[in-house]
């Protein structure tokens, strides 16, 4: 593909990316309060959960219209659904109807899995040397919306009022905006296909239908989400991959959510809250391209294990905050070292995924990923208001470090194999799966 093509693809993902960090960070900020008023601190959680469930179930669909029919329907039909869940939001603050507000949010949940997939677009046509760069700059892009999101929440909540709506459902107004306009640019801009990344030159050819509309790779046959797991299941480093993007999703929303409330309930502002929660997104994306050439230049499973590390410092961190009675600024630095390790295990895992030797396996594989890392977020942002009743914030952050540790015995297959063979633990998976 000529390069200017592909600079333009690389440019919709990023404006993508950028319009929907805003979407995202906008009503992340106050999705928990907003629950909380129509339902109670137990349940305050809910809506996190119920977020990442949308983006979890529309995760494996939204990589299938990808492998039939390109990236750029995928992408721009999931912001659409994003668009449809912010303005069922905003209906269910005027109606405070608890049920309705559930469904918007799952709907909503869908935009952040498509900023996610957008990293896979970037990839697909990435030298192998540089995927994670590749992916990381995208991912970067959401930094300055994701930034700017929460604290744009006084605003936009100032501004809802203004209109007539109830308190918390204005920045649900600017995500919808936001969301739209991502939408538009994706589906105007991201036309061209990348050249896909093959192992071999036998590596079956797109479909006509993905070479016409966008960044999609497609293989002479189908194999199911089940069977690209079974097949990453049976190599260590794809296994770990898998496992780590899960479980460092998880322990990321379980305690990103139920800061704002741990702040509020000690009296702090709402304006506090956003920048808190500011500077954790700063951490999740801002060094994105550091990490991403860190992978391509060390190895992503080395890498990867930086991530598990930092996981670890953070939820210490948060321990030691909440049992101290500190306010602000240890638990603003335990939330930006919580995003540094999520940013650092997303991307090194994601170049590992995005390195699958087959056509046939990459795209579902990539889906049934984040589909399991957003099922697994949902499953402990379900959890975290509960643990946050029972046993405060420190019960929170010892609930997130249990969490870490299935990768972390994956972690340890991957390096015992490249320790045996005497190599460097890189994924070379080999074969592919039975289509189903």
């Amino acid at each position: 593909m000529p390069s200017g093509e592909r600079s333009r693809g690389i440019g919709a993902l990023v404006t993508g990316n950028l319009l929907g960090g805003v979407a995202v960070a906008s009503g992340i900020a106050v999705g928990g309060l907003l629950l909380e008023r129509l339902g109670g601190t137990s349940v305050a959680g809910l809506g996190q959960a119920a977020g990442v469930l949308g983006a979890a179930v529309a995760a494996v669909p939204l990589a299938g219209v990808a492998a039939r029919h390109g990236r750029r329907r995928s992408l721009a039909l999931g912001y659409a659904i994003a668009v449809l869940g912010g303005v069922l939001i905003v209906m269910a603050a005027v109606v405070a109807q608890l049920v309705l507000l559930l469904a918007g949010l799952a709907l909503f949940g869908v935009g952040q899995a498509v900023n996610l997939q957008s990293r896979y677009a970037a990839a697909d046509g990435a030298a192998p040397g540089a995927r994670a760069r590749t992916m990381s700059i995208v991912i970067w892009a959401t930094t300055i919306g994701s930034v700017a999101g929460p604290n744009l929440s006084e605003v936009a909540d100032r501004f809802g009022r203004w209109l007539g709506l109830p308190g918390l459902a204005g920045p649900y107004v600017f995500s919808v905006v936001s969301f739209a306009l991502a939408g538009a640019v994706v589906a105007v801009f991201l036309r061209r296909p990348a050249a896909p990344s093959v192992s071999s030159a036998s590596a079956p050819a797109a479909p006509a239908s993905a070479q016409a509309d966008g960044q999609g790779v497609a293989s002479a046959r189908r194999v199911g989400a089940v069977a690209a797991l079974r097949w990453a299941a049976a190599d260590p480093a794809a296994r770990f991959a898998v496992v780590l993007i899960a479980v460092a999703h998880a322990m990321m929303v379980m305690v990103m959510v139920m800061t704002p409330l741990h702040m509020q309930h000690h009296g702090m502002s709402l304006q506090l809250v956003g920048v808190v929660i500011s500077l954790h997104v700063l951490g999740m994306y801002a060094l994105s391209p550091v990490f991403g050439w860190l992978a391509d230049r060390i190895g992503a499973v080395r890498t990867a294990c930086g991530g598990i590390l930092l996981l670890m410092a953070a939820v210490a961190l948060g321990f030691v905050a909440a049992s101290a009675g500190e306010g602000s600024t240890l638990t603003a630095l335990a939330l930006i070292v919580l995003g540094l390790g999520w940013s650092v295990s997303l991307i090194s895992a994601s170049a590992l995924l995005a390195g699958t030797a087959a056509d046939d396996v990459r795209v579902p594989l990539q889906g049934a990923t984040d589909a399991g890392m957003n099922y697994a977020g949902a499953a402990a942002a379900a959890l975290a208001g509960p643990i946050l009743a029972a046993g405060g914030f420190r019960a929170v952050n010892v609930a997130a470090a249990a969490i870490l540790v299935p990768a972390i015995v994956a972690a340890i297959a991957v390096l015992r194999r490249g320790r045996a063979a005497g190599t460097s633990p890189v994924d070379q998976p080999q074969g592919t799966p039975a289509a189903s």
